[in-house]
């Protein structure tokens, strides 16, 4: 045997895999960079059609000006207000449904076959009856974006508390816990993962819907300036909106993920990727 000491060799990632590991928010910002800086090169080189996709550098011109003139602020304004409410709106009660048809088996195969035929009606074909019920205001737009947010909240609800090990709900009914009781002790923390992903499709469909319905009997809105846009041929405004929107998107995943990270301290995927919304 040799009376060498053993040696302990180091092996160093390689510059790609500590780079992906050391900065993922780098690598999250470098993606949409050089998707803006191909799109910028392909228009400048004259193989888009600049009439119908403008450069980003033009957009972002247009952007800061309908900004410094308060334009595009007050059009953010108005979709955020709609979004938000309508959100509320649909988030509260699809939640405390999807409680109660999680723990009563009762009522859930009473309610299933209704919205499972509910749910694939595409939520923009009931504008025209929302419409006709609420008006063109404000109401018909929170109402439509609430159905919408109703349906994710629910069925993410719904399967969080199915998903609840049962020796968690067999304890609380051998303590005697009452039904209020056995919904914020077991249910509801059991079911929030699930909930806050219902919650980031919800934010998702609620700006998708709310823009579509911002064509109709309104004017302001980010939804409104990318149809006004198109109307009158401002394809480089249009762009201005479709990238707000974009942005908004953006920015809700990552309020959302801020908030769940905050409230689901034991989960080791809301703490783990402290780099993605």
């Amino acid at each position: 045997m040799s009376d060498k000491p053993p040696q302990i060799v180091l092996i160093r990632p390689a510059p790609a895999e500590a780079a992906l590991h050391l900065s993922p928010a780098l690598l999250a910002v470098a993606s949409p960079i050089l998707l803006l800086l191909g799109w910028e090169a392909v228009v400048r080189l004259e193989w888009l059609d600049s009439r119908f996709f403008p450069a980003p550098s033009d957009v972002l011109v247009a952007l800061w000006q309908m900004l410094l003139a308060g334009v595009l602020l007050e059009h953010s304004f108005w979709t955020v207000q709609r979004v938000l409410i309508g959100f509320v709106l649909g988030a509260v009660p699809g939640a405390l449904l999807g409680l109660v048809m999680g723990l009563s088996p009762w009522i859930r195969a009473f309610l299933k076959p209704a919205i499972a035929a509910v749910y694939p009606i595409p939520k923009v074909a009931l504008l025209p009856l929302i419409m006709m019920i609420f008006g063109l205001g404000e109401p018909s737009k929170w109402v439509i974006v609430g159905i919408a947010v109703f349906f994710q909240l629910l069925l993410s609800t719904l399967a969080g508390v199915l998903n609840i090990d049962r020796i968690y709900l067999d304890v609380a009914r051998n303590l005697n816990a009452t039904r209020l009781q056995a919904y914020a002790s077991v249910a509801l923390p059991g079911a929030l993962p699930t909930i806050f992903a219902g919650c980031q499709l919800g934010l998702g469909m609620a700006l998708i819907v709310v823009v579509i319905a911002e064509n109709f009997g309104t004017s302001a809105g980010l939804g409104y300036l990318v149809w006004r846009s198109w109307q009158v041929f401002e394809v480089t405004d249009m762009y201005v909106g479709l990238m707000m929107i974009a942005l908004l998107g953006y920015l809700f995943q990552l309020a959302m993920g801020w908030l769940e990270r905050r409230l689901l301290r034991w989960k080791p995927a809301a703490t783990a990727m402290k780099g993605t919304p």
